[in-house]
C-alpha cells in the first residue's frame, strides 16, 4: 500500500478467531441448560424468555448480579478453572431463591487479557453445571478480551440472573414474628466470601496451593479451598410449596451479623446458638491461623451455614423433613424473639468451647 506495516486486531492482542472458537465450544454446554420458557439460543443480540411458557400466571421478576470475589485468584494461581463457574451461578441464584423466586435464566460476563479457549471452556462448563443444578437456562453472555486491562492468565467473572415469583408468594420478611424457629442449611465450605482474608492467611501460613491441605490431608490446598458453593434452589423450592416459611437469608459477605437482620422486621430479633452445629474444619483452621475473634468470624464467613430459614414453629418439623429429603443437612439454630429497646437485631452466642473458643462469647449485629 504505502510501505507502512499493516495492523490487525490480533496485533493489538485480540484474537477474534479464539473468541469465535470459544462460542462454538460452549454451545453444547449452554444447550444442556435449556428449560421451559427458552425461545432463543446463543448468538443473537438479545436473548428471549417466555414467562407464560414457564408456567407463570401473575409473576414478579426478581433479578440479581454478583461475582465470586478473590476466590478467582485461587483458581487462577492453581490453574483450576472447572468449578469457579458453579460459584458464580450459586451466588446469584441463591440470592433469588431467598425471596421466593425461581431462577429462570442466567447471563455471564467473562473478561480476560488474553483468551485461552481451554480455560474459557472450563469456566463456561462450570457455569453450565451451576445452571443445570438450579434448572436455570444459560441464555447468553459476553466474552471480552482486553489486553492491557488484565495480565496474561488473569480474568474476571460476573453473573446476572433473572427469576420470577407469583405475586402472592414473595418473601419479604414482613411476616416474621416472635416464636418462629430459625433453621440453618449446611454450607459446602467457605463458598465465595471472605477470600481476601483467606488468601492472606494462606500466604502467611507458607503452605502452597499444591501442598496437602492442613484441614483435609486427602486433598491439596487449592482443591479444598475451591470447593464450590452449594446451590439451594431445588430443595428450597420444594420446601416453599409446603408453606410455613416466613423468610430466608443467604449467608454471604457479612455473615450472620449483616445478612440475618436484612430479613427481620424492626420489632423482632434473631437469637442464634452457635453450639447447635459443628464448625467445619476449614473454619477452625481459619480461626486458629488468624487468631480471629468470634464477631470477626460471624461477620466474615458463613461458618458452615449457607442458608438461614425462618419458619413457623408448628411447621418446622415438616420443613426440616422436606429439606432433608432433598439432600440438605439441617440444623435448628435458635428462635425469633420480641426485640427490646436498643437490642441488636441478631445475637450469636457460644458456650465455652463452642467453635473452639475457651470462654462463652457473644457476637451481635449493629442494627
Amino acid at each position: 500500500m504505502n510501505g507502512k506495516k499493516t495492523y490487525t486486531y490480533k496485533d493489538a492482542g485480540v484474537d477474534i478467531k479464539a473468541g469465535n472458537d470459544l462460542v462454538t465450544a460452549i454451545k453444547p454446554a449452554a444447550a444442556s441448560t435449556t428449560r421451559p420458557g427458552c425461545t432463543s439460543g446463543l448468538g443473537g443480540f438479545g436473548a428471549l424468555f417466555d414467562l407464560k411458557a414457564a408456567g407463570y400466571r401473575d409473576p414478579i421478576l426478581v433479578s440479581g448480579t454478583d461475582g465470586v470475589g478473590t476466590k478467582l485468584k485461587i483458581a487462577i494461581e492453581s490453574g483450576r478453572h472447572d468449578s469457579i463457574g458453579i460459584d458464580l451461578v450459586a451466588m446469584c441464584v441463591n440470592d433469588l431463591i431467598v425471596q421466593g423466586a425461581e431462577p429462570l435464566f442466567f447471563l455471564d460476563y467473562f473478561a480476560t487479557g488474553h483468551l485461552s479457549v481451554a480455560a474459557g471452556r472450563a469456566i463456561i462448563d462450570g457455569i453450565a453445571e451451576g445452571c443445570r443444578q438450579s434448572n436455570t437456562a444459560l441464555i447468553g453472555g459476553e466474552t471480552a478480551e482486553m489486553p492491557g486491562m488484565y495480565k496474561d492468565g488473569d480474568y474476571d467473572l460476573a453473573g446476572f440472573c433473572v427469576g420470577a415469583v407469583e405475586r402472592d408468594n414473595i418473601l419479604t420478611g414482613g411476616r416474621v414474628k416472635a416464636g418462629d424457629i430459625i433453621l440453618g442449611l449446611a454450607a459446602s465450605g467457605i463458598h465465595a466470601n471472605g477470600f481476601s482474608l483467606v488468601r492472606r492467611l494462606v500466604a502467611d501460613s507458607g503452605i502452597g496451593l499444591d501442598d496437602p491441605c492442613p484441614f483435609d490431608p486427602d486433598r491439596d490446598f487449592a482443591t479444598a479451598l475451591l470447593t464450590p458453593t452449594r446451590i439451594y434452589v431445588n430443595s428450597t423450592l420444594a420446601a416453599l410449596k409446603a408453606g410455613h416459611i416466613t423468610a430466608i437469608s443467604h449467608i454471604t459477605g457479612g455473615g450472620f451479623i449483616e445478612n440475618v437482620p436484612r430479613i427481620l422486621p424492626d420489632n423482632v430479633a434473631a437469637h442464634i446458638e452457635a453450639d447447635r452445629w459443628t464448625l467445619p474444619p476449614v473454619f477452625h483452621w481459619l480461626r486458629q491461623s488468624g487468631n480471629l475473634e468470634p464477631r470477626e468470624m460471624a461477620r466474615t464467613f458463613n461458618c458452615g451455614i449457607g442458608l438461614v430459614v425462618i419458619v413457623r414453629a408448628d411447621g418446622a418439623d415438616e420443613i426440616r423433613k422436606i429439606f432433608q429429603q432433598n439432600g440438605e443437612t439441617v440444623y435448628s439454630l435458635g428462635q425469633i424473639v420480641e426485640k427490646s429497646a436498643n437490642e441488636p437485631a441478631t445475637v450469636v452466642t457460644g458456650q465455652a468451647g463452642s467453635w473452639g473458643y475457651t470462654n462463652s462469647w457473644q457476637a451481635v449485629s449493629t442494627s
